[in-house]
């Protein structure tokens, strides 16, 4: 392969300047946008899930306003900032919101819960009555010696 030609070196300084550009953007966003999103964004989002209480965290329908209000302001402080959006900050920003408010929600977006007594209860016993049914009669023929040839 040959020394690359004038076209060829444009286009690899095109590339080059494409890539630094977008690291620079999304690297230039450092603690003034993660303080943005941490004083405007999350404070309010705190306390809107304080008001909307913990057994209705997991409920789509109830919190789907409040996220998309937290992502709409990440993209606005972001905007303001003239940052790239999304980012690595944000991405990181948001597995904290995760871990914090959704970690216990299942995928269908109810919590999970053991079932009442009175349904649960029939689904124990039942097996347990019919073993012990069934080791008796076992039991029972097995003296019962004469019939079997």
């Amino acid at each position: 392969m040959g020394p690359p030609t004038g076209a060829t070196q444009r286009r690899q300084a095109l590339l080059w300047f494409i890539v630094v550009s977008q690291c620079v953007s999304a690297l230039g966003c450092g603690s003034h946008y993660e303080f943005g999103i941490e004083d405007l964004c999350l404070a309010k989002f705190r306390l809107d899930m304080h008001e909307l209480g913990e057994r209705h965290w997991c409920s789509w329908e109830d919190t789907v306003e409040l996220y998309g209000r937290l992502t709409n302001c990440t993209n606005l402080v972001a905007f303001k900032l003239g940052c790239f959006w999304p980012n690595k900050l944000v991405d990181d920003f948001f597995i904290r919101v995760h871990k914090h408010y959704f970690q216990d929600c299942s995928l269908s977006g109810r919590l999970l819960k053991d079932p009442p007594n009175r349904i649960l209860g029939p689904f124990i016993v039942v097996p347990i009555l019919v073993t012990l049914l069934m080791t008796g009669l076992v039991v029972w023929r097995s003296k019962r010696s004469e019939g079997i040839v």
